[in-house]
């Protein structure tokens, strides 16, 4: 916590402290549910619910997604919540695929800015913040030493990247260099990429149209997932530095549903598996590891469709040092942060910074790891623009 955070910063939180207070209030009597929400265990919350055991460790699922932590962990039950809550199209808590694949909601995004005046450049990376002695930002400077000049800067890195590595410490307090340091970015993730021949044929519900879909190719399809137990299990394993035994698999097959992702007659096999710990207890995670955790993984797959290994073509693995070596995901944590009790609403990402401006007047954060957190939604992105032309606006920029 920054102690030396200015009061008009401190009282920057006051509508955030307001709107919650409110909404307790809208509550009422299910206030103590709602907080029970909150706080406890994922497994809790659907004991109560539900009989089934499949239907509870498969839902419990959405409780650990990235996040190192049980069902059985206080807090997991937000986490069930975070993933479930929102619409597609009007369906709530539904999800949907990207026709093109994910790089093509980004390619419109990018359309849709460059259609206002925006300039765009990739394959730019950026060596630090430019800031005066007054601590106000005055643009970015390139890896290749080019200058760009700005009023404000919007970083889409996480808070550790921005802060202590692309400005210099001297910039920042001690107190909040310290807090920063403190962030968990904890990710227990490796995403494995798969190009396949043909549809996987699960035993479970046998292919019945040839190479046509079936619904269950359509939705997500969890594998190791039969108890509650079992996802605990798959934790303490990461918990003493070693890759689950039996990972959690969450299987995607979007060219189920986009042919555009794939040739005719063969399929990309998305799976989100965990738990791999960033570190391995008793090695680095060489290519020689990684190739042994995805064999690991393709051999639980084979049991539920057998004659899945035999129509891989190809196979692209992504732990949490790729995950943050590629994409300066810190931690490999795909929510810039983890979505702990701690690290939510205005603590995210820091008591006194959770309004997406910084101690450098003229630089906001926008990415996952500022409120509400991370999912494909750009709210965070559009608040903290919403922040940044209020900024504009009082300093009658244009």
């Amino acid at each position: 916590m920054d102690g030396d955070a200015p009061l008009k910063t401190k009282w920057a939180n006051w509508p955030s402290v307001k709107a919650l207070i409110n909404f307790g209030r809208t509550l009422g009597k299910d206030l103590p549910y709602f907080y029970e929400f909150l706080t406890a265990p994922a497994a809790k919350i659907l004991h109560s619910w539900f009989e089934s055991e499949p239907l509870k460790a498969s839902l419990a699922t959405d409780a650990v997604i990235g996040a190192m932590l049980s069902p059985e962990h206080s807090g997991s039950a937000y986490v069930l919540l975070h993933h479930v809550m929102g619409e597609i199209d009007g369906i709530k808590g539904a999800w949907a695929y990207v026709e093109g694949g994910m790089g093509a909601l980004s390619a419109s995004i990018a359309n849709s800015a460059r259609s206002y005046g925006a300039q765009i450049f990739t394959d730019k990376p950026v060596q630090s913040l430019l800031v005066t002695p007054g601590k106000e930002v005055r643009g970015v400077v390139l890896q290749s030493g080019q200058e760009i000049r700005s009023k404000i800067v919007l970083s889409n890195a996480t808070a550790k990247v921005t802060f202590l590595d692309l400005l210099e410490k001297e910039v920042l307090s001690n107190d909040l260099l310290n807090s920063v340091k403190s962030i968990d970015y904890t990710s227990p993730v490796t995403k494995i990429n798969v190009a396949v021949s043909r549809l996987p044929n699960f035993i479970a519900d046998p292919n019945r149209n040839g190479e046509r879909p079936m619904p269950h190719h359509c939705a997500t399809i969890h594998l190791n997932t039969e108890t509650t137990e079992m996802l605990h299990e798959a934790y303490l394993d990461a918990a003493n530095g070693r890759y689950s035994r039996k990972p959690i698999i969450e299987m995607t097959i979007p060219s189920s549903l986009d042919s555009t992702v794939a040739p005719p007659g063969g399929h990309v096999v998305q799976m989100f598996t965990q738990y791999t710990p960033f570190r391995l207890a008793d090695s680095e995670w060489t290519e020689e590891k990684k190739n042994e955790y995805a064999d690991r993984v393709f051999d639980d797959v084979e049991r539920y469709a057998p004659g899945f290994k035999s129509s891989v073509v190809g196979r692209d693995i992504l732990t949490g040092p790729d995950l943050e070596r590629i994409f300066g995901l810190t931690g490999g944590n795909i929510f810039h942060g983890a979505m702990s009790l701690d690290q939510l609403y205005f603590f995210r990402p820091l008591p006194w910074y959770s309004n997406y401006q910084t101690p450098v007047t003229g630089l906001f954060l926008c990415g996952s790891g500022t409120h509400p957190g991370g999912g494909v939604m750009g709210a965070p992105g559009r608040l903290a623009a919403q922040a940044a032309l209020k900024f504009l606006k009082k300093k009658k920029y244009t």
